[in-house]
């Protein structure tokens, strides 16, 4: 079998002539491995509009000669017309980069979106390797040094850290506080000394894997205020990063028809809408999406509203860009930091589960987490 590699390129209605290739190649070619799709600047051309590229791998029987006759034919069917031309529009470009040993289109494989296309491609075929992040805060608005704050006997975040450890070797604590510090060494965990000057947890981690020095695929973000994190959770965050567009991942979870409206309606819980492949096309705190024709109290017969889980996980070179990118107007207006990213064009996948997670953010909180943690050890006795 020869290995094949291939570019796709678009600036003229991208997502549909996009899709239509992508269909004539999966009949062509079998198992074709997509790099997440970036738009990019013209380059030698007068039409302003931005570029959609791809690149693909794939393996196969034909020569090279009758590959460069197949992308020719999808080319000519999706559409190569003749006053496209004058007005430099490309429908689809498609370019037979590398066959086996044979580097056919060197200059195109200098383009920065080609070699992370291939890249990309090339970190699917092994495994990755995740590491977990804990951002734990000692001062706490709503409730000062909650970290430490002991549940059924053990402190909050080492009933996280455990959770977590059941499911990844690597797990680190980051804080800003040696109080913390020598809590989690005490209980034998991994713990990172950071700034206290970040704004959000997902700048804690990308410090925190800075000082760890190791390096990883992907970096796991978990709440130290969850306490009763499943591990069913992290499997399933870690299952989204099995589909190569994955940069983010998230979770949510389904709301029930026999749920509350006022739940739905709580901007303290924010609500996701996706697409068909389980991608985020935006985040709220108001109720999305509207039902337009039905009284409110009925909107959750007709249709499936998703709660955000507030867990994450990035690849690792998406993790130092996005903490690199300024606030956005769409994460001012709902203060949700995940706007900034899909603002900035990164795709974020969302894992579905069934499991609600129960955070402490005050003491009252807590005293509910106690209860609840009794009522767990009754049914494991």
């Amino acid at each position: 079998m020869n290995e094949c590699w291939i570019s796709l390129g678009s600036n003229y209605e991208s997502a549909y002539n996009f899709k239509q290739a992508h269909n004539l190649l999966t009949e062509l070619f079998n198992g074709i491995t997509w790099s997440p799709a970036i738009n990019t600047k013209p380059v030698g051309i007068n039409n302003p509009a931005f570029f959609l590229n791809q690149v693909g791998y794939f393996k196969s029987e034909y020569s090279k000669k009758k590959i460069v006759s197949l992308l020719k034919a999808i080319e000519l069917r999706i559409g190569r017309r003749d006053e496209d031309k004058a007005k430099e529009i490309v429908r689809i470009d498609l370019d037979l980069l590398i066959y086996n040993e044979d580097y056919i289109k060197r200059e195109d494989l200098e383009r920065d979106y080609v070699q992370k296309g291939i890249r990309e491609i090339n970190m699917s075929k092994k495994a990755l390797s995740f590491v977990g992040i804990i951002p734990a805060r000692y001062a706490s608005t709503r409730f000062p040094a909650k970290p430490l704050a002991f549940l059924g006997g053990k402190q909050v975040i080492q009933h996280v850290y455990e959770q977590v450890s059941k499911v990844l070797d690597a797990v680190y604590v980051a804080t800003d506080d040696q109080r913390i510090v020598e809590a989690v060494e005490a209980f034998g965990g991994k713990v990172v000394m950071t700034s206290s000057a970040h704004k959000s947890g997902t700048d804690r981690c990308r410090e925190a894997v800075d000082k760890i020095g190791k390096s990883f695929d992907v970096v796991i973000n978990i709440q130290g205020d969850e306490p009763f994190i499943q591990p069913s959770q992290l499997k399933t965050l870690i299952e989204c990063f099995s589909d190569i567009q994955t940069q983010i991942a998230t979770l949510v979870k389904p709301f029930s028809e026999k749920s509350d409206w006022k739940d739905l309606q709580n901007a303290n819980s924010p609500k996701v809408v996706i697409d068909s492949n389980d991608f985020a096309l935006y985040f709220s705190r108001s109720v999305i999406p509207y039902i337009r024709g039905e009284e409110q109290e009925k909107w959750l017969n007709q249709h499936v509203f998703y709660k955000h889980i507030g867990l994450y996980a990035y690849r690792l070179e998406v993790l130092n860009e996005i903490t690199s990118l300024p606030q956005s107007s769409l994460e001012l207006a709902e203060s949700l930091e995940q706007l900034r990213w899909i603002e900035n064009g990164y795709k974020i996948k969302v894992g579905k589960t069934n499991v609600e997670t129960i955070g402490i953010d005050t003491p009252e909180d807590l005293e509910k987490a106690e209860k609840h943690l009794e009522q767990i050890n009754k049914k494991e006795a």
